[in-house]
């Protein structure tokens, strides 16, 4: 039995001790100093804008088509044991004067061709089909049907009640204090964590910790520069769903996302709205700005006028994981060690791209 340990319970700790489970002849161990799906996780969106992203090829594009590959098998494994909040009607891009909807036909041949699917259309369609949007003037929009939306909270309980029916044991509340490694002829080898509650040997080490990936790696004398990115959002709750209470997709554009919360009773009467982005400088406070929320929530009105109706029930923030330096997210093993991989610093795509991150932790460690 190899020993795996993995240190963070966000989505992506969650992701990858769910599909390691899946592999015979592991044991496996979660260690986080919180409960499940803190961080960035409980502030994530939860949109899978995959199909919909302007990739086509490369890294980036593979990890996006993996997840949302995975998340189509993943959510009726994952809903067999758990409930699951996953918004099945994709996702409507808004596209304004100035767009180039050549783009977008160019890139909608091209999803053809990948076997994906995006359906471009006219205003006067757009109008038809969501009656909730305001009289801003736009040139189109683009639905993609087999991008979605899920709930990251629920989803990452979801993969943690799964793999511990496969076995997987979690210990939350716990700290490791010290990552202890040998030399070896093929480099740095972990063999030991230290934590709160003792020590855990190990044959491969996972670090799925986001910001907390910075001390870790810094322990290691191989350190990773992750960097705080704070983001707002809002939960509104309406007297009566917009638009077609039967067809509610997450509606994007003007860089703000109206995300139909899934949680409540139906048909969906509550919405998030989110994001923003706020960088700070060295040692600055972490705190979001009030103002920049209101202009999201004003952007999102903009489109939706009836959102102005909806009475603010919760708002909340975090901090994403953006790394310094390098290209999001860092998958892959720790410069210098043979059995410690990384899979942190996803930015603003953890819930999107956690499936495939733990596909390629599963590939480094299991081979399949």
């Amino acid at each position: 039995m190899a020993r795996v340990a993995i240190i963070g319970c966000g989505v992506v700790g969650a992701a990858i001790a769910y599909e390691l489970s899946l592999v015979p002849n592991l044991e496996i161990t979660v260690i986080d100093c919180h409960e499940p799906a803190q961080g960035s996780t409980q502030a994530a969106l939860g949109v899978l804008m995959g199909i919909i992203s302007h990739k086509v090829k490369g890294r980036l594009w593979r990890l996006r088509e993996q997840s949302i590959l995975r998340y189509h098998s993943l959510i009726p494994e994952l809903e067999a044991v758990a409930p699951i909040s996953f918004n099945r009607q994709g996702i409507l891009m808004l596209c304004f004067p100035g767009e180039d909807m050549a783009q977008w036909e160019k890139l909608a041949a091209t999803r053809r061709t990948q076997g994906w699917q995006l359906n471009l259309l006219e205003p006067q369609e757009v109008r038809r089909r969501y009656p909730q949007l305001g009289t801003m003037e736009i040139v189109g929009a683009v639905h993609s049907p087999q991008d979605g939306q899920v709930d990251p909270v629920v989803l990452t309980r979801a993969l943690v009640t799964g793999a511990q029916g496969n076995g997987v044991r979690f210990r939350f509340g716990e700290r490791v204090e010290w990552i202890n490694y040998l030399e070896t002829e093929a480099g740095k080898r972990c063999d030991r964590l230290e934590t709160t509650q003792g020590n855990l040997e190990v044959d491969w080490l996972v670090m799925a910790a986001g910001l907390g990936s910075t001390p870790l790696t810094a322990g290691l004398e191989s350190p990773v520069e992750i960097r705080p990115v704070l983001g707002q959002a809002l939960q509104l709750r309406l007297p009566n769903p917009m638009g077609n209470g039967e067809f509610q997709p997450v509606i994007t554009g003007d860089d703000v996302h109206i995300v139909p919360s899934q949680g409540g009773d139906y048909p969906v009467t509550d919405y998030w709205v989110g994001a923003t982005v706020e960088f700070t400088g060295e040692g600055d406070p972490m705190e979001g700005d009030p103002a920049l929320l209101k202009q999201v929530l004003e952007r999102a009105i903009a489109l939706c006028p009836d959102l102005a109706l909806g009475e603010i029930v919760r708002t909340w923030s975090g901090l994403r994981p953006r790394p310094e330096g390098q290209p999001a997210p860092i998958i892959g093993p720790l410069a210098g060690f043979e059995n410690v991989l990384l899979a942190t610093g996803h930015y603003r795509n953890g819930v999107l791209l956690a499936p495939a991150t733990a596909l390629e932790i599963r590939q480094a460690i299991a081979g399949s």
